[in-house]
């Protein structure tokens, strides 16, 4: 995991300044420079647009400064492609002119150029070393700390091939999460899970030779306000015996991300250390095929006692997620959030970067939304639309796990199938995530990404901080 290594306490070590600037900003530090500098900005048509840099050479033809295009509007990302892009060494921020950096914008960049200097490395080297930034003037050392872990433990478990992390490797990576936090754990496996009365979580995962798990993690006052968050960890997903092709089922080691994004995000608030009774729930199971797999066609007794027909094996993770949200709502959390790479339908209507955001408590979605505006993380909320109720209805059973309206609104059926295991009036919300980035982008490698972990951190900071 990494611990926001590229950025390094200022020390007598020579570091190159990296000069931020705007196209307003660009003209003024060049009337304080030789004309030398002024003649090599101009030849190469510097301009300072964002996201653009140019090295300065000295005298001696040694690295006098990096000029860095600067958007203060978008601090997080604007130096975040830079470790990958300079050359190795140790850089120092530098502003000029009316370019001033507040503590949030100097947090904001620490974090970004943290993000940007990850790398998958358990099978693989880097080739190259990411360049390291003295802490910036007002950073907070330990919000940034916190949050690049937290994002980085979600993309490495995302990252991991499902022949290293099945379930019982998921409950170990949330022991260990739970350990370093002072946390208590149970993880209910196997048959356990039908002496405890989880008949979906067992009924999804039976077929692989690797058991199927509740993980539970407790922290923080028994007596305070409490706060629980469900993660999908579905930890490969081949459709069951309505099998995916495969070209669905080339990303599927990915089908824990809400799993993995809990676990960071869980992480983040213990280590901030909010008086909160935080609770998380993780059903971990591998959809496999073989003579133990559930049918399109049974039906299953949920723990809260609604039976559930199987209309297809491949909407599995609506049904692990029903029994964890039965045991979450038990208890009458003041807010219940629940992440699932749950639907492809989700992923049509809003893309890889935006997910869907449900919730029938309209206080919650504008925080929600007004959180993740504010920190870069955005959500973006689709209706729990009563009337598609419909689709999921069965003849013979109380529900149907698979909408029944050749897919329509997909993402909407599958949200309102969970609300279904939801008390009313609760503060809950279903966050439908991709958990992955198809190309890089500044900050954002290609592969695992903790989508909302930000947002949904920065609703449960304001809301009990």
């Amino acid at each position: 995991m990494m611990t926001a290594p590229a950025l390094v306490a200022d020390s007598t070590t020579q570091a190159t300044p990296l000069v931020l600037l705007t196209t307003d900003t660009l003209p003024g530090w060049l009337e304080q420079q030789s004309e030398a500098i002024r003649n090599w900005v101009a030849g190469h048509c510097f301009t300072a647009a964002a996201g653009t840099s140019l090295a300065i050479p000295g005298p001696d033809g040694a690295r006098l400064c990096i000029l860095h295009g600067f958007s203060p509007a978008e601090s997080l990302w604007a130096i975040a492609a830079l470790p990958d892009t300079l050359p190795a060494g140790t850089y120092r921020l530098e502003t000029t002119g009316p370019v001033t950096l507040s503590a949030e914008d100097a947090t904001r960049l620490a974090l970004g150029w943290s993000l940007g200097s990850y790398g998958f490395v358990r099978y693989k080297e880097r080739k190259t070393t990411p360049a390291s930034l003295i802490w910036p003037d007002l950073a907070d050392h330990g919000e940034v700390a916190r949050l690049a872990e937290a994002i980085c433990l979600a993309r490495d478990l995302i990252n991991t091939p499902a022949e290293d992390l099945g379930p019982a490797e998921l409950a170990r990576a949330a022991t260990d999460v739970a350990a370093r936090h002072g946390a208590t754990v149970e993880v209910i496996a196997g048959d356990d899970l039908l002496a405890r009365n989880y008949p979906l979580i067992h009924a999804v995962g039976r077929a692989s030779v690797r058991p199927p798990q509740l993980i539970d993690i407790r922290w923080g006052n028994p007596n305070a306000r409490k706060v629980t968050l469900v993660g999908k960890g579905v930890c490969f997903d081949s459709g069951g015996l309505d099998i995916k092709p495969s070209t669905g089922m080339r990303l599927m080691k990915k089908d824990m991300g809400g799993a993995a994004t809990v676990l960071g995000l869980a992480a983040a608030l213990m280590d901030l250390g909010l008086d909160i009774r935080l609770r998380v729930l993780i059903p971990a199971v591998e959809n496999a095929i073989s003579g133990l797999a559930f049918r399109p066609g049974d039906i299953f007794k949920s723990r809260k006692g609604l039976t559930v027909e199987i209309g297809n094996t491949d909407a599995e993770g609506r049904l692990i997620l029903a029994d964890a949200l039965t045991e979450a709502a038990s208890e009458k959390p003041e807010l219940l959030l629940d992440f699932a790479t749950l639907t492809g339908a989700a992923r049509v209507a809003l893309g890889p970067d935006l997910p869907a955001l449900f919730t029938p408590d309209d206080s919650l979605a504008e925080d929600l939304l007004r959180a993740g505006a504010s920190c870069a993380d955005p959500l973006w909320r689709l209706p729990l639309w009563k009337p598609y109720f419909k689709q999921i209805q069965s003849k013979s059973a109380d529900l149907n796990n698979a909408g029944g309206d050749g897919g329509m609104a997909g993402a909407i059926t599958a949200a309102l199938f969970l609300e279904a295991f939801v008390e009313p009036g609760m503060a809950w919300a279903h966050i439908d995530t991709y958990a992955w980035n198809g190309s890089a982008r500044p900050g954002r490698p290609e592969g695992g990404e903790a989508l909302t972990l930000r947002a949904v951190y920065t609703l449960i900071r304001q809301r009990f901080g």
